[in-house]
């Protein structure tokens, strides 16, 4: 296992504490052409490719050498660069996605313009010439995408949900039979948490599952011995009083999961 911090959301850098990981690497825009910031030159979404790209290069070393990466940012565009980086080391992932939200908009239909809103949808072919093409992703077919939770819709998700190929299941019933074949990125974003159970999220949404429950679905993931790639988004904002130390242990626990 390898641990790999990408401390962005967007193209914004986060504060150094607020991802509290120990990592083994972590992922700067310079190293992508951009600056420390992220912010480099052009548009958002070519701000945030320099952040992909440099995502996917810190990646893909790891999946060639046969370890698992545990990649930690703080938002879920940063998963598409994993699974770019999977794609790199010559492995074909399909992905597992857990969220609160279904992150399936469209610009068309995103109603907030907010891109994170987009991830699972880019990821399997929407805007390709402003995201997949910009971080070295090949696409991943809708049908080898699998949302888990997604209790927070807006009515175009809902509409586009009703009608795609990718899957949505509740927590409960992730299993080795309800998933794809074949290597898997597993994408935790910690707001399917509810939020009663994890405090301090951008985007809380409550009636989720336990922190226990989903931590129990990921570890079911695991068993499968599929996983090439965990992602875990931390979308929180930075932590106010006693935030710090949950936050940090749930934190722990994600980056053992693949070891035990």
């Amino acid at each position: 296992m390898t641990t790999i911090l990408v401390p962005y959301h967007h193209d914004e850098r986060l504060a150094d504490d607020d991802i509290p990981v120990q990592a083994d690497h972590t992922v700067h825009a310079a190293q992508a052409g951009g600056d420390e910031r992220g912010a480099g030159v052009g548009d958002q979404w070519q701000r945030n490719a320099v952040v992909g790209r440099a995502t996917a290069a810190a990646v893909a070393p790891v999946v060639a050498a046969g370890t698992i990466p545990v990649v930690f940012s703080g938002d879920c565009l940063v998963a598409g660069a994993t699974v770019a980086g999977v794609q790199q080391a010559g492995v074909d992932p399909a992905v597992i996605w857990f969220d609160a939200h279904g992150d399936v908009h469209t610009l068309e239909t995103s109603s907030s313009g907010y891109l994170g809103g987009l991830s699972l949808r880019v990821i399997t072919g929407a805007h390709r010439d402003r995201y997949a093409d910009l971080i070295g992703l090949r696409p991943v077919a809708p049908e080898r995408a699998v949302l888990v939770d997604a209790r927070d819709l807006d009515p175009a998700e809902a509409d586009y949900l009703a009608f795609s190929p990718t899957r949505r299941i509740p927590v409960p019933e992730v299993s080795a039979e309800t998933i794809p074949p074949g290597p898997l990125v597993l994408h935790v974003d910690l707001d399917v948490i509810d939020a009663a159970d994890l405090p301090g999220l951008r985007f809380p949404a409550v009636g989720g599952p336990s922190a226990d429950a989903v931590l129990e679905a990921c570890r079911r993931v695991f068993a499968t011995g599929r996983v090439v790639a965990f992602d875990v988004a931390c979308p929180w904002w930075p932590a106010t009083g006693d935030q710090a130390k949950p936050r940090a242990q749930l934190l722990t626990i994600l980056q053992s999961l693949p070891t035990t």
